[in-house]
């Protein structure tokens, strides 16, 4: 991200448990990093980690206020999350679950507003309707939160369930909520020209994303100044991609070594290693010979060994063990930062493990803080990119556009409860199993989402979920025996008339 726009950007922390930050020195120390010796360190130092608010799940005030007590002194704002809808939050009586308890919110809110020295800011969901979404703002508004973020999505929009975001709830607020309330809006963010729409359409002051940001880390970066390339950094030239037809995005590759970067400077504390440029075809190739020449002599050695059967099913080339790396994850650091990285990995590199899924069981194998395994998968990944990108360069984009067909024509098989078997069969076009091509029109359709936001899987790209009848025709969910009845003498019905 260029320097100039980093100042429009502000972090959340990960939601805290408040009674866990408040009770638990040992939860608390290694969730939020902000001191070393009393010098500033990770968490809210002002030269790298701020703007930044701390966001906390509770349900007894008094417990929230010791808690935030802790953060107060190094963020910007206190946050209350009342959105999180997991089985968790049910189990523990806070976040979403506490929007029938209006009073509890309120309690909590105002709390901090009284005793902090920061701002108090909340998220919520939408309600079962504008109205009393607009009472539930007002309430947390007048206990004293500074700033609303709004999800468009009610509380059992989750999972297959997810669905889209009703933008036009956030619009209404908007319309009838002061003018100097200031909001933030939160869903459907999939792309960096999604942000624009929804300030425009929902008329937010700014916009909050979670899962599109795990999936491109860039989605507030936008598109490099392309039509200036002499305004590019050498190491951007190679990390932007672009296809024939004009669309791009940030390669995967480029991506984990930022990645992997942040986690030597600062959770390992160590230099990065050495690495050679991002390859773009073109360059020289030695190193992929190289690679595969390594790889087959590793499955050579294995095979000697006498490995049994299921660890030789692997043919295709990974990266080579170095001497020594089966005693790594002995000497792997021990650093908190390391906890959700092979999480936020499988999120990030969800289309290429699906399609390379060596790879997916690289990442599955690897142990926290191993660094000389992240290393590996990086080398990997790279390898596996520089193919990818030769084939795509040999056929002009020809072999791609061949595959995106393929894979939209097996969606939508499955999206619309075609036979499974046609459905699995991605050599079949959506002509050929049968289904109309009608989805273009279709509000219950993802197929014009996944069209307009596929690319090639070397690039950071969105996870599109199904959206429920999608899911309910692919077999995901099933209804319930009541709805399942309710549906049968409806269509009963419609014959007999």
């Amino acid at each position: 991200m260029e320097p100039e726009k980093a100042s429009s950007v502000l972090g959340y922390t990960p939601m805290l448990h408040a009674r866990l930050f408040s009770q638990d020195a040992k939860y608390r120390a290694s969730h939020f990093q902000c001191l070393r010796e009393d010098k500033p360190w990770l968490d809210g130092n002002p030269k790298l980690d701020r703007p930044l608010i701390v966001q906390f799940c509770a349900n007894d005030p008094e417990i929230l206020l010791e808690a935030a007590k802790h953060v107060a002194p190094y963020c910007d704002a206190v946050d209350l999350n009342f959105g999180c809808p997991q089985g968790i939050a049910k189990r523990g009586h806070y976040g979403s679950f506490l929007q029938e308890d209006q009073d509890l919110i309120h309690r909590l809110v105002k709390i901090l507003h009284e005793n902090l020295d920061v701002p108090v800011t909340a998220k919520i969901r939408i309600l079962e309707t504008k109205e009393k979404t607009l009472d539930y703002a007002k309430n947390v508004l007048s206990a004293g939160a500074s700033i609303l973020t709004v999800h468009g999505r009610r509380r059992e929009q989750k999972g297959h369930l997810t669905g889209l975001a009703d933008w036009g709830y956030i619009r209404y607020l908007r319309d009838n909520l002061p003018a100097d309330t200031v909001i933030f809006a939160n869903g459907n963010i999939l792309q960096h020209e999604n942000l624009e729409d929804c300030l425009r359409i929902t008329g937010a002051d700014g916009v909050m994303s979670a899962e599109g940001n795990l999936s491109d880390p860039a989605i507030f970066a936008g598109i490099p100044l392309l039509d200036n390339p002499d305004k590019l950094s050498p190491e951007m030239k190679r990390e932007y991609w672009v296809g024939v037809d004009g669309r791009g995005g940030f390669r995967l590759d480029g991506i984990l070594r930022r990645y992997f970067d942040l986690l030597y400077r600062y959770a390992a504390e160590k230099p990065a290693p050495e690495r050679r440029p991002l390859f773009v075809p073109g360059d020289d190739e030695a190193w992929i010979s190289a690679f595969e020449q390594d790889a087959l002599a590793q499955a050579q050695a294995a095979e000697e060994e006498g490995e049994p059967a299921r660890k030789k099913r692997k043919v295709a080339p990974t990266a080579p063990m170095s001497p020594g790396s089966a005693k790594a994850a002995k000497n792997a650091p021990t650093n908190p930062n390391f906890a959700a990285v092979q999480t936020h990995l499988f999120h990030l590199l969800r289309h290429l493990v699906s399609r390379h899924t060596d790879i997916r069981d690289m990442l599955a194998r690897c142990v926290r803080g191993d660094l000389d395994g992240y290393e590996r998968i990086l080398t990997a990944v790279e390898y596996k990119i520089a193919k990818g990108m030769l084939e795509y360069e040999k056929t002009k984009g020809k072999s791609w556009g061949e595959e995106v067909e393929k894979h939209i024509a097996s969606k939508r098989a499955a999206f619309s409860g075609v036979d499974k078997l046609a459905a699995s069969d991605e050599n079949k076009t959506g002509e050929e199993i049968g289904v109309e091509e009608t989805e273009e029109d279709n509000p219950d359709s993802s197929i014009p989402t996944i069209r307009k936001c596929i690319r090639p899987w070397w690039i950071a790209q969105p996870i599109i979920r199904p959206l429920p009848k999608e899911a309910l025709a692919k077999g995901s969910i099933a209804l319930s025996k009541k709805k399942t009845k309710t549906q049968t003498q409806e269509v009963e019905k419609s014959k007999g008339a």
